[in-house]
């Protein structure tokens, strides 16, 4: 079950990377009333929607973050941006196996509303998605 889980929000995470981006004044008050509560220190600076979902983007420390969030203000997954060297040891190795001329040129570490975390591993036009083992997930 946590691998179909698993599966599934990456899925939805793949899918944002086809996201439109929108104006604060189409995402619905819900939504936003759920960021000012639970992050009442950021400035949002995009919003995006992707399949019901809200994504607001905003950057603390210099680190670039982001939120998923659905209709009713209900936080399904944040983001925070990480250094490649941050990722599990098993990520580098699946990528020089699977992937030999590519390099990772960006990495970020998902929680979710269940604080399940994976790692996104992105190569040349490709996201890799990882388990909290650095286990290929998709």
């Amino acid at each position: 079950m946590k691998k179909v889980a698993l599966l599934f929000l990456a899925g939805i995470i793949s899918s944002l990377s086809f996201a439109q981006q929108i104006k604060e004044s189409e995402v619905p008050e819900a939504v936003k009333s759920a960021m000012k509560k639970n992050y009442s220190s950021v400035k949002v600076t995009t919003w995006e929607k992707e399949d019901g979902y809200f994504e607001a983007g905003f950057t603390v420390n210099k680190i670039k973050n982001s939120v998923l969030l659905d209709a009713k203000g209900n936080i399904k997954e944040s983001e925070v941006e990480i250094a490649v060297s941050q990722l599990p040891k098993g990520v580098a190795e699946y990528v020089k196996k699977n992937h030999p001329n590519q390099k990772i040129i960006g990495a970020a570490k998902i929680t979710d509303s269940k604080k399940v975390i994976t790692y996104e591993a992105e190569i040349k036009g490709k996201d890799l998605f990882f388990d909290s083992n650095g286990k290929f997930i998709k």
